[in-house]
């Protein structure tokens, strides 16, 4: 039986972009530069071709070659978790090959989204046919029910998982439902690492028992949400709480220029605004205006967000 690395995140997880230039393609010169900032902000691992990475929108050469380079960048600093995710399961099974044999961390996957899973014994069956491609990697379940439709028990998922999944470690847990995060936090005495993906609520992810949280806005505000986790582990709720409305009326701002399906464009333009610019959105997503893009920097501006949100120079 191949032994499974070990593998327990504390702290913050930055979803990570996958930069581009103007015309779409690969811009992977960028991404050291994004790792060194990110390390001096405080994170504890990466997360790699997840939604914020546009991991759906890239062919599966060019996410191998993302994984590389933050893989290569992070250079055993922090621990990288490649998403393998895609709706052709042999797909997702060399994914997670190719981050075992380049020395990823760890992998993750949502299910397959274009036929979706019937159930949840469907749904086990499928992550076991991508973890035998990295068995000796510890395994994150992305569960982010919006955008996949995978509405399942959690609790019962771990329950069954530690089961079928010699490699699962925890969860991503990408919803709002903190009731359930709770109850798969304290599960067999605290088994599984649970990440908490919600930015907007970190603070009632950590009382409800995540040990980790994976987010966009780690990217770029990554010193207000290690406060907030300062705060909470002195016991200082009212200071938790505070910094926690600064979060919300960062995304309120954010949420603005939000499309019907997702926030990342103004994600990714934040970037931008912190001098640290990773490019377009690839189609079907769109991009801000530069009329946007100011409106944007300037409302940034007036909640504070350059003094409270980005403390550190961006090198």
């Amino acid at each position: 039986m191949t032994q499974v690395k070990q593998l327990w995140i504390t702290g913050l997880v930055p979803a990570v972009f996958s930069p581009m230039h103007a015309d779409g393609s690969l811009h992977l010169e960028m991404v050291p530069r994004l790792v060194e900032h990110l390390v001096q902000n405080g994170a504890a691992g990466l997360y790699v071709c997840g939604s914020t990475g546009e991991g759906p929108s890239l062919t599966s050469a060019e996410r191998q070659a993302v994984v590389e380079a933050y893989v290569q960048a992070a250079a055993g600093r922090l621990p990288v978790i490649v998403q393998v995710g895609h709706d052709s399961l042999a797909e997702a099974r060399q994914l997670a090959a190719h981050a075992q044999a380049i020395g990823a961390d760890a992998i993750s996957a949502v299910p397959p989204v274009y036929f979706r899973i019937d159930s949840l014994e469907t749904l086990l069956d499928c992550l076991a046919d991508i973890t035998a491609g990295a068995p000796g990697l510890p395994f994150y379940y992305y569960h982010i029910p919006r955008l996949t439709a995978a509405r399942i028990d959690v609790v019962r998922f771990l329950q069954l998982g530690a089961q079928h999944l010699p490699n699962l470690t925890g969860v991503k847990y990408s919803d709002f439902t903190v009731f359930e995060l709770q109850a798969c936090a304290s599960l067999e005495s605290g088994r599984f690492n649970m990440l908490f993906g919600s930015d907007e609520m970190l603070l009632a992810g950590l009382v409800g028992g995540a040990q980790g949280a994976v987010g966009t806005t780690y990217n770029f505000a990554a010193p207000l949400y290690n406060q907030i986790i300062a705060a909470y582990r002195r016991g200082e709720l009212n200071e938790a709480q505070r910094l926690q409305g600064l979060s919300v009326r960062m995304l309120e701002a954010i949420n603005r220029y939000a499309t019907a399906a997702t926030n990342l464009p103004a994600m990714k333009a934040m970037m931008k605004i912190i001098g640290l610019d990773c490019g377009p959105l690839r189609l079907p997503l769109t991009n801000p205006t530069a009329q946007q893009l100011e409106t944007l920097r300037a409302e940034m501006q007036s909640i504070g967000f350059f003094e409270w949100g980005q403390r550190r120079q961006a090198p």
